[in-house]
């Protein structure tokens, strides 16, 4: 048996144990976990984006199927088919459901009314009545007539019906308004006189605006129709004032174009034109006062 030593057994004991040394690199543990978790989000990201158009076509139809209580079917989607919304048969929806659907309607061309026929021709005669009593004035521009199906329009240059500022009819516009009344009289057409004035002030006693002026213009017409036969129960006067223009108003020609009285032929139970009538006709009057320049040898 071999001898040991007492004291260094004892020394040996007591001896320290080394220390352990640090680990400084500890934190690549956790670096790694942030780089796994920021890959795994990514990767979902980009899952999320990228759509799987034939799960997305099978999503639809289940959809689509689950409410309208249809058989699924489903067929193999080809990748790179643009997606396309799901196709329901009328023929194959059970009846209850059939309401849901609306019935295709074909678009059919409008029929003609007969009775709006014989109005448009009738208005029609009326039209060329005035044309051939009013002649002379309308080769000289001062009076226009314009047709529609549904109205006649007769405009007439107020330079030949009144004076500068006043509503009063001059001598030289009464055989234009007892012609008139003569053609309109024999009718049973309602009869709408409207007066128009250019953009000139006016503040008198008598008209503090131009809109007194072009409804007192207006009335006049009117008047004078009542005077001569026509029915007043069909007769109206409106006046629009500087509202309406067909011209400018930058130069004295353009000016005397917006001071004008329309007489306006309506059908019998038709007291105004629809708003479409108005605004084709109101085109109308504005591409003709821009082609034409009234030449009536009267000044206001």
């Amino acid at each position: 048996m071999p001898f040991r030593n007492p004291v260094s057994t004892v020394s040996m004991a007591r001896r320290k144990k080394p220390e352990e040394h640090e680990n400084l690199e500890r934190w690549l543990v956790s670096y790694a976990d942030f780089i796994t978790l920021l890959f795994a989000f990514f990767v979902v990201m980009y899952s999320i984006s990228s759509i799987n158009e034939g799960k997305y076509r099978v999503l639809s139809d289940s959809i689509s199927n689950a409410f309208t209580g249809q058989a699924a079917v489903i067929k193999p989607i080809k990748m790179g088919e643009p997606i396309k919304a799901p196709i329901k048969s009328v023929i194959n929806q059970p009846s209850d459901n059939a309401a849901r659907v609306p019935p295709r309607t074909t678009t059919q061309p409008p029929v003609e009314n007969p009775a709006d026929e014989q109005q448009a021709r009738e208005l029609n005669r009326v039209a060329d009545e005035v044309d051939s009593g009013l002649k002379e004035l309308i080769d000289q521009n001062i009076i226009s007539v314009n047709r529609d199906k549904a109205w006649v329009e007769i405009e007439i240059n107020t330079s030949i019906l009144f004076g500068s500022g006043s509503a009063g009819l001059q001598p030289a516009a009464m055989p234009v308004m007892r012609t008139l009344a003569k053609i309109l009289g024999e009718k049973k057409y309602n009869i709408q006189v409207e007066g128009f004035t250019d953009n000139v002030p006016i503040n008198t006693e008598a008209f503090p605006s131009n809109w007194e002026l072009s409804a007192a213009r207006a009335a006049s017409v009117v008047r004078v129709f009542a005077d001569d036969g026509v029915s007043p129960q069909r007769l109206a006067a409106i006046g629009f004032g500087e509202h309406r223009p067909i011209a400018d108003n930058k130069t004295e020609d353009s000016r005397k174009r917006n001071r004008r009285v329309r007489v306006v032929i309506l059908p019998p139970g038709k007291e105004a034109r629809d708003a479409q009538s108005q605004a084709r006709m109101f085109g109308a009057a504005v591409s003709k006062a821009a082609d034409k320049t009234p030449d009536s040898g009267f000044s206001e």
